[in-house]
């Protein structure tokens, strides 16, 4: 109720612009919304590495004739998959413990496309249908989900820690908008022909 009660405290301290930078889009939100201890960085890579690993079912059935054969061999590939999302994320939470660095959007645009094209790739490699490096299918089907915790959701959780504790990250930062009130004859300064300009529009 007291962890609570600091968050709570803390958002309320918060501009608009603070509060879209802490919590950010659909999925980072849906990710705030966990306990710190399921959202750590680490976990968050495993997440995806599970959901990369559960899509490899069919391409390792149709690569293998044994189904035990399959599964022996997608279940080896799973849990080195997950383990190395699991390590990149505590990487990615160490970087940014060091380097303090805010939240960016990640680009979407290249890595929502990249899972499934890496799952294209791996199951016509698998199929026999073309002869597709391992290699390229597995950098493509990586590099989503560690790029995302790195980019995104490792400073966000930083934050998040940060307010649990009662902290406002964000103390000491204003975003200001820059308004301009300078009147038309001030800008014009000493330009006759531009003060006359002036001069007529506001007579009509």
């Amino acid at each position: 109720m007291e962890t609570r009660a600091q968050w709570s405290e803390v958002i309320s301290e918060l501009d608009e612009e603070h509060k879209d930078l802490l919590f950010g889009t659909s999925l980072s939100r849906r990710f705030a919304r966990l306990p710190l201890w399921i959202s750590h960085p680490a976990n968050i890579g495993m997440f995806y590495g599970f959901l990369i690993s559960l899509a490899l079912i069919l391409p390792y059935v149709l690569r293998y004739d044994n189904l035990n054969e399959s599964f022996s061999n997608w279940l080896l590939f799973s849990s080195l998959f997950m383990a190395a999302c699991l390590v990149l994320g505590f990487c990615s939470l160490i970087l940014v413990s060091l380097s303090k660095r805010m939240p960016m959007a990640p680009p979407r645009i290249l890595l929502y496309p990249m899972p499934f094209l890496g799952i294209g790739l791996l199951g016509l490699d698998y199929s026999n249908a073309l002869d597709i490096p391992s290699g390229i299918s597995l950098s493509v089907l990586l590099l989503p989900g560690p790029a995302y915790v790195h980019l995104s959701w490792a400073p966000r959780w930083r934050l998040l820690c940060m307010i649990d504790e009662g902290v406002n990250p964000f103390e000491g930062m204003h975003v200001e908008e820059v308004v301009s009130q300078e009147s038309a004859d001030e800008l014009a300064g000493e330009d006759l022909e531009l003060l006359e300009v002036v001069d007529a529009f506001e007579s009509e």
